[in-house]
Parts: structure tokens; sequence; C-alpha cells
């Protein structure tokens, strides 16, 4: 998939996240499932994922690739699990650590999330693997998010290994990006797992 640039990084950044997005809402739920399974499986079966004692991940809502399973498996395989939390009045995150999907209630945009649980808190990024959503990637690992800025913030701060997952339709070969983002250092889709950073 090409991309047609207008030289404005902020409309070729509209432009692309409406196409993603009209991509992922034409999926039927059946594909869509068969995607996530796809996607989640290629993840589970990657040494990183298996030697990760901690896994931060995001919890999945509407047309982002689903981590239900992922969570869920983590906690089967008594690995530690955090889950974002948008800091009230900022464009940060925090994560915390939970022992079950039961933990979370609806918050910032009715995204699901932890109880702002002070000793749940983590705050060491040094280790483990930190599982990032997106609307799409490129082949370089950048990312297109949803515009506010989250995790371009922390992940500018995150020093382990950062997970991209992503459908392949919205993949492409190059996306407009700044100096300061930072590119994750394995995408996995549905067809393929890129290594972009060892």
């Amino acid at each position: 998939m090409s991309i047609s640039q207008t030289g404005d990084i902020r409309l070729d950044k509209h432009l692309l996240r409406k196409k993603f997005k009209e991509i992922r809402a034409a999926y039927s739920l059946e594909k869509k499932g068969k995607l996530d399974n796809k996607i989640t499986n290629r993840l589970l079966n990657t040494w990183r994922y298996r030697e990760a004692e901690i896994v931060f991940c995001y919890v999945s809502f509407g047309i982002e690739v689903d981590t239900r399973k992922i969570i869920e498996t983590s906690f089967q395989q008594n690995k530690t699990v955090a889950v974002p939390k948008c800091v009230e009045g900022t464009r940060e995150i925090e994560f915390y650590k939970i022992n079950s999907i039961d933990e979370l209630e609806p918050g910032t945009f009715g995204v699901l999330e932890p109880k702002d649980l002070q000793e749940r808190k983590i705050t060491d990024f040094s280790q483990g693997l930190c599982i990032v959503p997106a609307l799409g990637f490129d082949v370089k690992g950048y990312r297109l998010g949803f515009g506010k800025g989250y995790y371009d913030r922390f992940l500018s701060k995150f020093s382990a290994t950062a997970v991209g997952l992503c459908y392949s339709d919205c993949v492409v070969r190059r996306l407009p990006h700044g100096k300061y983002d930072k590119s994750v250092d394995i995408l996995i889709t549905e067809k393929k797992l890129f290594t972009i950073n060892t």
C-alpha cells in the first residue's frame, strides 16, 4: 500500500487515519476475529513474549487488534500484567498491575482502565514487553495512533521491547513522522513479523 503526501504532515496523518479507520470498519466481525487470532498466535509464539516476565498491554477497544487473549494467556502463564490508565488533565499514561480483567472499569474515551491503586502502579520500565496499539504502521516500525499522543510520550521513555500489532492492510511503506518519534522493535501482522530493532 502506498501513500500520497500533501507536504503537510498533519494533513497527511489526518488522511491516513481516515483511511485506516475505514479499512478496519469494513471488516466483518468474523474476518476481524480471524485476523486477531492470527496476530495473537504469532505474538504468543515469539521468544520475546515467552521470556517476558511482565507484559505492558493496552486493553483493546473497537477497531483495535483484540488483546483479550494476550492478557488472559499472560495471567495463565503467571506473568505480571500491567495496563494503561490516562492521567486526567494530561496526555500521559501510567501503567498499573492487574490480576483480572474484572478489575477494569470504563475510563477515558470509554476504554477499560485499571482503578487508580497507587500500590499497583508500575514505575520501572527497563524490563518486559510493551504491546502498543495504533491505527497503522510502516515497515520501519513507526506508528500512526489516534492522534492524542499518549503512547508517543510513553515510548519516548520506555527502554525495553515494544511490539506493535496491526492488520497488514494498515501497514504502509513509509509513514510521516518527526525526529522525536520512536519506532517499535517488532511489528506483527496476521501475515508477517517484522523485526525492526534487535
